[in-house]
């Protein structure tokens, strides 16, 4: 994909892996950059962010579990500054707590921002890439999504969920010329990261290497974009030893005593 001249949204933009992807797109020559997320204070200095790298930004304070708030700002959105060449769904909220002990408020907040917020979203701008047979959705999953981690079992579920929604998309959406693709962080030095009880042994990348692997990766036209080299490694031994990565997943999960840690905030 050529970014050069093109219109993105971005949701989660107002901080971690959103905010290093809205502006690694500005640096690689987008036209106008759409920053969606709740936080008008936060939006607003990233959106001067990119305006200091000489690109256009509009910033959206909308609460994408809202589904009516959602279509509207869309629809103004297209109107007035579209049509957008690339979604990049980002948005999200975890809440670290081992299952036995989850409430389920915290369960609801996850599926509906990360699951049903993305959908609404989703559906909202690819009805109006498809009228114009252009566009590239890009769904931010997980590592979680591939490998389930003990004391965050809803997280996972949603991440899973988002990945197989993506492949459905994918088939779904060809025919309209739009590419469909997942970014699966690892573990990413974020606010969120940073109030995780972390695993033993897994070392965080950082928000700007997640965003410069998902550009290499529009540019290759990857479907799907693995980040680390601990995700790559993860994956193969799921394939080749799935025993013996479950074995070492209980033995680098969260001391079981710290029981109950919720982190981040939406986006």
């Amino acid at each position: 994909m050529k970014l050069q001249g093109k219109v993105a949204l971005v949701t989660g933009a107002s901080r971690g892996i959103g905010r290093a992807i809205a502006l690694e797109l500005a640096r690689n020559g987008v036209k106008r950059l759409l920053l969606v997320a709740r936080d008008r204070v936060q939006l607003a200095a990233v959106a001067q962010e990119v305006r200091a790298l000489g690109v256009e930004a509009v910033p959206l304070a909308v609460d994408l579990t809202d589904p009516a708030a959602i279509q509207i700002t869309i629809a103004q959105a297209w109107r007035d500054r579209g049509p957008f060449h690339l979604l990049i769904n980002c948005a999200g909220i975890a809440h670290q707590t081992p299952f036995l002990q989850s409430k389920l408020p915290q369960v609801q907040d996850e599926v509906a921002l990360n699951l049903m917020g993305m959908y609404a979203i989703t559906r909202s701008v690819a009805r109006r890439m498809a009228a114009r047979s252009e566009g590239t959705i890009v769904n931010v999953s997980s590592l979680m999504g591939k490998i389930a981690a003990p004391t965050m079992s809803t997280y996972s579920a949603t991440k899973f969920a988002i990945l197989g929604f993506t492949q459905a998309l994918r088939g779904e959406l060809a025919k309209h010329n739009i590419r469909v693709v997942a970014l699966l962080p690892t573990l990413t030095d974020t606010d969120m990261a940073r109030r995780l009880q972390l695993f033993r042994g897994v070392m965080p990348v950082t928000p700007e290497t997640v965003a410069k692997s998902l550009i290499k990766g529009l540019k290759r036209g990857s479907s799907e974009i693995l980040v680390g080299w601990q995700s790559h490694l993860a994956v193969w031994c799921q394939r080749l030893a799935p025993g013996l990565l479950d074995w070492i997943l209980r033995l680098a999960a969260p001391n079981s005593k710290l029981n109950r840690w919720a982190f981040g905030s939406r986006q």
